[in-house]
């Protein structure tokens, strides 16, 4: 019992607020939640979550090229150790430097997935409460057709509208019990058949029901046979709504090939990522006013093409099966989870994080002429966190500062050996592997033509 108290002592007060402030359930359903998403959005901004950008490719060029010098310097350091063995000299063993310790915080270039996540906060409860919304509108029409029925055999019987909606209203009608008894009430207390019945109409928010209700109004005040007249408006409701659900069953093909096209896609970027890209990446010319194809992050954008095709192409849906965009967020829901579950697995790696580690296997420190392919391979090794091999995994390789690489995916064995070709210009160069978040780096001595 004082469940059944609190309850209504709720609902009473909820009732008050939403008649005195007139609060629509969209305030709830949709203005809060995507409040909580740009409240995600700015706590990640201060927090220092970022786009990957362009200082993070400069970071890394930097990083190369700090790689690139301590191998010059390690090689000048093997030339002079072995010109002292020559000489008969003896060098004092060098004490081994403690490697840098990696900063504790790093940049976190993963906006644009908290991105992601607020948008789904922000379309997931109304997507949900529109649906349920749109089910129960579908039963309160069946129910009030069902309605119009036995008010019609309540009038042959010689009873009139009013009478005989007051003694429907104490039956049970289903999902509109509660709108009836509301209307029967009014006209208990004076209230006329005309203003109750809209009153019921607006309660119910359905405009089939409101236009069968104008037409049950003007039967009434105009007289003649209004049962007949009833039953068949209640027979042409029932026709209306089958005709409704068979039309929505015949649209429902259409969700199929939005759902196969939106997979189509995830797909297609797929293969242009681990295939043709790496191919037009790896021929390292200068392209796009000077921008080298290898500093493109094709596959950031890829992602970014395809969450906003399945947000787009879920509010197409619920306009073309349903009639209102407003029912197309459920679609854009599942196609928004299920893309970016595929991105994150197929298109970007880097969603795992530093889940690997990439070593050196052999090849490095390879002197050669420029613009002349290594003699033997440069093999890296990929191993997960607990050392074991990943097979089929993507690989990103490049050289710098200037050559001809290609991408590639590791063997069985976790392995992935590249020849590169360096550019002509006498130095050393860095070829980098990238996996996920990891990297590994080997070194190749170009020797010029006086050397």
């Amino acid at each position: 019992m004082d469940i059944e108290r609190y309850r209504l002592m709720i609902q009473r007060h909820v009732q008050i607020l939403t008649i005195r402030y007139d609060i629509k359930r969209e305030y709830l359903t949709l203005c809060v939640p995507i409040f909580v998403a740009l409240m995600i959005l700015a706590m990640a901004v201060l927090t220092g979550h970022t786009f990957v950008t362009d200082e993070a490719a400069g970071e890394v060029v930097s990083d190369e090229e700090s790689a690139r010098q301590a191998a010059y310097e390690q090689l000048v350091k093997e030339m002079e150790a072995a010109e002292a063995v020559e000489r008969g000299e003896v060098l004092p063993a060098e004490e081994e430097e403690p490697e840098p310790q990696p900063e504790e915080e790093k940049s976190k270039e993963d906006l644009d997935h908290i991105m992601v996540f607020a948008i789904l906060v922000a379309i997931i409860p109304y997507s949900i409460d529109s649906y349920f919304q749109k089910k129960l509108l579908q039963k309160r029409e069946v129910a009030f057709s069902e309605l119009l029925y036995k008010l019609s055999e309540l009038m042959r019987g010689g009873i009139d509208p009013v009478k005989g909606f007051i003694n429907l209203s104490k039956t049970n009608l289903g999902v509109i019990t509660s709108n009836a008894q509301d209307a029967a009430s009014s006209m208990v207390l004076g209230k006329s058949f005309e203003e109750s019945m809209h009153r019921m109409s607006d309660s119910m928010k359905s405009r089939l029901v409101a236009r069968y209700i104008d037409v049950v109004v003007q039967a009434a005040y105009t007289g003649g046979n209004v049962a007949d007249l009833l039953f068949r408006t209640s027979e042409d409701m029932r026709s209306v709504i089958s005709i409704q659900k068979e039309k929505e069953t015949n649209l429902k093909q259409y969700i199929v090939i939005f759902y196969l096209a939106q997979g189509i896609i995830v797909m297609l970027t797929y293969i242009l990522s681990t295939s043709l890209l790496p191919l037009i990446q790896g021929v390292g010319m200068e392209m796009l006013g000077g921008a080298g194809l290898s500093d493109i992050d094709f596959e950031r954008g890829f992602f970014h093409m395809i969450i906003l095709n399945a947000l787009f192409g879920g509010l197409i849906i619920g306009q073309i099966t349903e009639g209102e965009i407003k029912h197309g967020f459920k679609h854009s829901a599942v196609l928004i989870t299920l893309s970016y579950i595929a991105c994150v697995t197929l298109l970007l790696p880097a969603g795992a994080g530093g889940a690997y580690i990439i070593d050196i296997v052999s090849g490095d420190g390879q002197e050669v002429m420029g613009g002349i392919p290594l003699q033997e391979p440069i093999v890296f090794n990929v191993t997960d966190m607990d050392g074991n091999p990943v097979p089929d995994t993507f690989v990103k390789l490049s050289i710098s500062p200037e050559g001809v690489i290609t991408s590639s995916m590791t063997e069985d064995d976790g392995t992935v050996s590249v020849s590169p070709v360096p550019g002509s210009e006498a130095g050393t160069y860095i070829v980098t592997a990238e996996a996920g978040e990891s990297k590994g780096t080997a070194t190749i001595v170009v020797k010029g033509f006086d050397d």
